[in-house]
């Protein structure tokens, strides 16, 4: 089993460095966030990809909507988030290969094993 430190280490491997909006000390700054919401949602996020297993996004995405912006502070009751529409979600922005991050990581210690 992947622990959830080896995953964040992957995906900060991966994704983190494809960001164009991390600060000078490597903090994410495309949240508008002191942490990043990558990290912040990760149990979430990995219960949403082990959740789902499809050849398409949209399973994903709709399970990301409504499993981890239904509780974040910064989408409104109407699911309506204006991180998410100007780009600035870590999660939304880098979500496909997030789910890819993980589904990587997950075979590689399956074929260690």
């Amino acid at each position: 089993m992947v622990s959830e430190e080896e995953y964040w280490e992957a995906l900060q491997t991966r994704v983190c460095r494809r960001c164009s909006q991390a600060d000078a000390e490597g903090g994410c700054q495309i949240s508008g966030g002191p942490e990043c919401a990558i990290k912040v949602h990760l149990k979430k996020i990995l219960d949403v990809v082990n959740s789902v297993y499809s050849p398409s996004m949209e399973p994903y995405e709709e399970a990301l909507r409504s499993k981890v912006c239904a509780t974040c502070t910064s989408q409104s009751s109407d699911g309506h988030c204006s991180l998410r529409q100007e780009y600035r979600c870590a999660l939304d922005r880098y979500f496909p290969l997030i789910v890819q991050v993980i589904e990587e990581t997950q075979l590689k210690k399956r074929l260690h094993l």
